[in-house]
């Protein structure tokens, strides 16, 4: 059955894209409603943590800390 134009219109008048919702968080940075920010930060505490650390405090482990890596002899070259 046919719609007239009217009918379509006002089905399509709810179609319009709407903006995102901004919120400005204590430090003033712009970020989308109940998202945590760029920097990490919501609702005022870092939730963007390291991920491996938070398995192996959940998993009773201690963090292995990170060796410097170890540097490389200069190895002379000899003339022939």
């Amino acid at each position: 059955m046919r719609h007239t134009r009217s009918h379509t219109a006002n089905r399509r008048s709810h179609h319009a894209l709407k903006s995102p919702a901004l919120s400005k968080d204590a430090s003033g940075e712009m970020h989308i409603r109940h998202r945590a920010s760029l920097s990490g930060m919501y609702k005022g505490r870092s939730v963007g943590g390291d991920p491996v650390k938070k398995v192996l405090k959940k998993q009773g482990k201690k963090p292995v800390a990170k060796k410097a890596p170890a540097k490389k002899k200069a190895v002379k070259k000899a003339k022939k």
